[in-house]
């Protein structure tokens, strides 16, 4: 099993591969954004990992990028190749396709995003 160096890498991008997102091309999206990054002899400054279940099934397929933390939905390889073009290594954000981005507040939904609300997590009271 390898053991990465990860020093120096700038990005990590998590790659769901759960069922929703397999069923839906997340295998042609992954190696898709893979292979960009070895296009683009990027693979010593960003970090790709398979994911189970991220919980965004219905905006499967889905990759996150940290440490923006901006989650993409509908993950097709075309928009796999166009996030490491724009995004990682230029800095732009594909606003089309941003379901969350991170902020001071935690997470929030870009503006003129079409995320889907999804169900509230129950808050657990404290005794």
């Amino acid at each position: 099993m390898t053991t990465w160096n990860l020093q120096g890498t700038k990005h990590h991008v998590f790659i769901c591969n759960g069922s929703s997102c397999m069923r839906k091309g997340g295998e042609e999206a992954t190696q898709a954004i893979r292979n960009e990054i070895t296009n683009l002899n990027l693979d010593s400054l960003i970090h790709t990992t398979r994911t189970r279940c991220n919980g965004r099934c219905k905006d499967a397929p889905v990759a996150i990028v940290y440490p923006s933390g901006t989650w993409y939905k509908n993950v097709t390889p075309e928009v796999g190749t166009t996030i490491v073009k724009r995004h990682l290594a230029e800095g732009h954000c594909l606003q089309e396709h941003a379901i969350y981005q991170y902020s001071e507040a935690g997470f929030i939904q870009p503006e003129g995003s079409e995320c889907i609300q999804g169900v509230q997590k129950a808050v657990k009271e404290k005794m």
